[in-house]
């Protein structure tokens, strides 16, 4: 007898990120401007991503991207240990060993990815 949840309709995986994206960025206190400067799209487009616009589906890079936002929140909530206001100190805090701050250098693809791998890092320190 197979447990797996049947669903009517498969899951919008667009949705899904969408909600993931602006709820990690609502917990790190991360403004529109800069998410959208994260995740490569337009303030205009994020609003409408926010308001769960039929119109705008999060695709691509963009998805990509978000993917990976949220993926820097679980590391830092595994990091701080759930603490959200260390987190979001942290993401606004010089960091020598990233080069700035972490707010500022994940606003690019490599600077987020290169904080990423610093965070993966910390997590498990070999």
């Amino acid at each position: 007898m197979s447990t797996a949840l049947k669903l009517d309709h498969p899951l919008d995986t667009s949705v899904v990120a969408a909600k993931a994206v602006t709820r990690a960025a609502d917990l790190l206190d991360v403004s529109g401007r800069d998410l959208a400067a994260i995740i490569g799209v337009s303030e205009a487009s994020l609003s409408r991503m926010k308001r769960g616009d039929a119109s705008f589906r999060l695709s691509g890079k963009p998805y990509e991207l978000a993917l990976l936002f949220v993926r820097l929140y679980r590391a830092l909530d595994a990091i701080m240990g759930g603490d959200d206001a260390a987190s979001r100190h942290w993401l606004r805090a010089e960091n020598l060993a990233l080069g700035g701050q972490p707010l500022a250098r994940i606003r690019s693809i490599d600077g987020l990815t290169h904080v990423l791998a610093y965070l993966d890092a910390r997590r498990a320190p070999v």
